[in-house]
């Protein structure tokens, strides 16, 4: 037994000895050059296409690598001297003669002679547990260089055991996973846990915006303690949301492979690695291994006013509806995001009237502090005579992409001021609801400018005694969709009558069912029963919806069905309609809905086979992989048959989000003194009244009037044009992502993607007495345009692939309703017409000197126009309409 432990201590003691020598990471033989063979690529092109098309580039050389110092204390500590020679540039793929931009450019005339000098200067890295404690190099070089070293001194971080640490390399700060087997060690980078200075802004909403998936991965080949080869790989692949197929990736490789071992120059002595460098070279420095950031000029680009004139004519105000005008709009803006204040006002104050509103729309879309600062110093919100402008900067801040605090608090300092028009003064206090909204949604609820302005709304509609200011704060309330606001919402939509609580019943519509309590749902269950207090139609009618769409209970459903059957003759229509709807489109109460409807007292003939002319359908616009669009049409009549409201909504959902992406509603009141009718229960003291209000990309517009009044009204109807009223029209922002990725290999990558939208929407409403006829037309033009541009700049070659898609459409809704009969006929359309709609692809490789490679491919096709269905009801009801028509033209003759 004595024996055995003195032999197991033997082997202990002979053990310790032979490990005091061994590192932890990769070791270097002393006075041996290790030479090897390097080449980093990148490759841009369509996520799923083969590199073998790809445009991109390679850098290839020779990289020679010895020990200049081990630290006598611990081996683990060492010194490694990187030499970076014969330096290459060249197309990534084999390409003809004629479209190779590096033929008959040598290396020193691509990089410059400088750069390259300076890229092939050694440098020098201190290695401790196989991690890169300090990067040395030279001070004054380049970033560019810089980061070549970086990314080449970044493959020599490595350690030998498997497990998860946090590495500080060229990528930043990040999450590193490492699995080791025999000679073998595979590296993987959480590329979207690294720690690095990020520049760029994305999309408000996620189905307009872009996803990223990012991918690092490292294999390492290890023989007599140090690197056979080392293959990296990145991969960025980017995907628009609404749209998958339009994508692109970057790949960047990294290959370094060891050729031979020669004799070398011996090691320096030394204690301390600091000290060991100066001897090497005095001007060798101690840098940060994460990259620099790099900017890279753009010398032959147009001025900002050089690029306006070169666009201006797709500007004018009738060629708004044009794709052209959407691509336009883009290119200026990322123009004026490069812009001086000073520049930007030298454009706005010179050009023509007609000019300006489309030039107000980009400054304010660009969202940097130069544009604001410009454009604020350019409107005068005491001057009356410009608030067409006014209302196009407001409305393009309403539809801002990512905007800031000072946005908010410039607003706002405008609110508390002089404003000349009573209008700008409301959309203002509209606008800045909305930008409440996008702001908390990026959790930035708690900023100051954001609890100021909520405090503002909310302090000014509890002391507000004026019906349109009431609704004015409410419409602000219905954008910013506060949390805190439900309980003024449901005191104003119980209590109030007409407009004004309407719109407060149709703001608590807009909320998360989530935030729906049951203290709403019981002030909507006694709004639609009307407990305390009669209630006209509209709002009974939002309370039914808010409650069905908000996971309502069994009791909930039943006491509706009970009602219908109850109800005024037109309400009781439209009650059926939306069940119905509900039902038909599986919506999440249709489940609740079909348990009460096996209850015959809540399910019979009497009940629902109610006459009238209201209705409500959805239906789909388009269903895909990627996204689904919707429409909903819902018509509500007075009891005399004249319209009450008509109601067409579009949604897109994706898997997670949906977007309110348009509303358009027409509201009429009050008009049964034309055609001598009775005016409905609840309704007999409203005014004459009809207007249009519209929501578009979830942002809540100012209302439209047609007429207020009786004498209005009928000013305006013998005064008709038969012109349409404006709502909306301009150009607005909806995709707005750029990003910045630094690459492993050294060089920056960037994708940007911006979507545009030229959109034209305008409203009327037609009676005509003579012959007892009423029409309402919406017609919704709309041109789009999306690009996206991934591109790597290495400083002296540039490589990248644009996307672009376009399209151009219209889309109208008319209702029209003949009342010289009773029952009513009324028949709705929905029409979209044919529509082009282009894609193109182009990849490009460039020199500074203007030598440039590229390669298009596109493809231009029609959207089929269609009419959308509605239900059989309406389809018959049309072919009475257009019957009658006919018959009545013939009758002059």
């Amino acid at each position: 037994m004595i024996l055995l432990t003195v032999l197991f201590l033997c082997i202990i003691s002979t053990y310790s000895a032979s490990v005091k020598g061994h590192t932890t990471g990769p070791s270097l033989s002393n006075d041996k050059i290790y030479a090897f063979s390097y080449t980093a690529e990148v490759y841009v092109d369509r996520a799923k296409a083969s590199l073998k098309k790809s445009a991109g580039y390679r850098i290839s050389s020779d990289v020679d690598v010895n020990l200049l110092w081990r630290n006598p204390d611990n081996d683990d500590d060492q010194l490694v001297k990187v030499t970076i020679k014969n330096v290459q540039v060249e197309n990534v793929n084999e390409r003809p003669a004629a479209k190779n931009i590096f033929k008959d450019k040598n290396t020193e005339k691509i990089i410059g002679k400088e750069y390259l000098a300076a890229l092939q200067r050694p440098m020098v890295l201190e290695l401790a547990r196989g991690k890169v404690q300090n990067f040395y190099s030279y001070q004054n070089e380049h970033a560019f260089t810089q980061n070549l070293k970086r990314g080449l001194a970044s493959l020599f971080q490595l350690q030998l055991h498997s497990g998860t640490s946090r590495e500080v390399d060229i990528s930043g700060k990040c999450n590193t996973t490492y699995q080791v087997r025999q000679d073998q060690v595979t590296k993987i980078k959480a590329l979207d846990s690294c720690e690095i200075e990020k520049t760029g802004f994305t999309s408000h909403n996620k189905i307009l915006d872009v996803s990223t998936k990012a991918t690092s991965a490292t294999i390492y080949v290890l023989e007599d303690s140090f690197f056979k080869s080392i293959k990296a790989e990145e991969n960025y692949v980017f995907f628009l949301n609404s749209r998958r197929k339009t994508n692109a990736k970057i790949v960047s490789k990294q290959r370094l492979e060891l050729k031979s071992v020669q004799g070398g120059p011996g090691l320096i002595a030394g204690k301390q690695a600091a000290g060991v460098v100066k001897t090497l070279d005095s001007n060798y420095v101690s840098m940060p291994l994460v990259a620099e950031t790099v900017k890279s000029e753009c010398k032959k680009c147009p001025s900002l006013s050089e690029h306006w004139q070169s666009i201006k004519e797709y500007m004018h105000p009738e060629k708004l509806s044009k794709a052209e005008a959407a691509r336009s709009f883009l290119s200026f803006i990322q123009n004026i995001r490069k812009a001086t204040k000073e520049e930007i006002l030298q454009i706005i104050k010179s050009e023509k009237k007609e000019l300006l509103p489309q030039i107000v729309d980009a400054i304010t879309s660009a969202q940097t502090p130069e544009s604001l600062e410009a454009i604020l110093e350019f409107l005068d919100f005491k001057d009356a005579s410009t608030s067409i402008l006014q209302e196009r900067f407001l409305y393009a801040c309403g539809f801002a992409s990512h905007p800031s605090e000072m946005l908010l608090k410039s607003l706002t300092s405008k609110f508390k001021g002089d404003i000349a028009n009573e209008e700008i003064r409301e959309t203002l206090v509209i606008v800045m609801g909305a930008l409440i909204r996008k702001l908390c949604d990026r959790e930035g609820c708690k900023l100051p400018a954001v609890l100021e302005a909520k405090k503002l709304i909310l302090n000014r509609l509890e002391k507000a005694k004026k019906g349109d200011n009431v609704k004015m704060y409410l419409l602000a309330l219905k954008n910013a969709l506060l949390p805190e606001a439900i309980p003024l919402l449901l005191k104003y939509a119980e209590s109030e009558e007409g407009h004004i609580s309407n719109t407060a019943a149709t703001a608590i519509q807009r909320y998360d069912p989530s935030f729906l309590t049951n203290e709403v749902k019981k002030t909507m269950n006694r709004i639609y029963h009307q407990n305390r207090k009669v209630h006209e139609k509209t709002v009974r009618t939002t309370a039914a919806a808010v409650i069905l769409n908000s996971n309502p209970t069994y009791m909930e459903v039943k006491n509706i069905l009970l009602s219908i059957g109850e109800l005024p003759l037109e309400m009781n229509k439209y009650m059926l309609s939306m069940i119905q709807d509900i039902l038909q489109f599986e919506m999440p109460s249709s489940k609740t809905i079909r348990r009460v409807l096996k209850d015959m007292r809540s399910h019979n003939y009497e009940r629902f086979s109610k006459p009238g002319s209201s209705s409500a359908y959805s239906g789909y616009i388009t269903r895909g992989p990627d996204i689904s669009s919707t429409y909903s049409l819902d018509i509500l009549y007075s009891g005399s048959g004249i319209l009450r409201r008509s109601n067409l909504n579009i949604h897109i959902f994706d898997r997670n989000t949906q977007l309110h992406a348009g509303q358009v509603v027409i509201e009429a009141q009050g008009l049964e003194t034309i055609i001598a009718a009775t005016p409905d229960e609840g309704e007999e003291n409203l005014d004459s009244f009809a207007g249009m209000s519209a929501i578009l990309f979830d942002v809540q517009l100012r209302p439209v009037t047609f007429f207020q009044g009786y004498g209005d009204l009928m000013s305006k109807m013998l005064s008709a044009t038969g012109d349409p009223i404006n709502v909306v029209k301009g150009l607005l922002l909806l995709t707005d992502y750029s990003q910045e990725f630094q690459l492993q290999s050294g060089p920056r990558a960037s994708a940007d993607f911006r979507g545009g939208l030229a959109i034209d929407i305008s409203g009327g409403m037609e009676f005509s007495l003579w012959y007892r006829e009423s029409k309402t037309n919406v017609k919704n033009r709309v041109a789009m345009f999306i690009s996206g541009n991934t591109e790597v700049d290495s400083f002296f070659v540039k490589t990248g692939m644009e996307t672009t898609l376009e399209v151009e459409t219209t889309l109208d809704f008319i209702s029209t309703v003949q009342f010289s009969q009773y029952p009513f006929l009324v028949c709705m359309q929905m029409d979209r017409v044919e529509s082009p709609f282009r894609h193109s692809v182009t990849k490009y490789e460039s020199l500074p000197s203007g030598r440039r490679y590229t390669a298009r491919k596109g493809t231009a096709e029609p959207l089929a126009g269609c009419e959308y269905p509605l239900h059989q009801e309406n389809s018959n009801m049309c072919r009475k309409v257009f019957s009658t028509a006919s018959d009545s033209s013939s009758s002059w003759f």
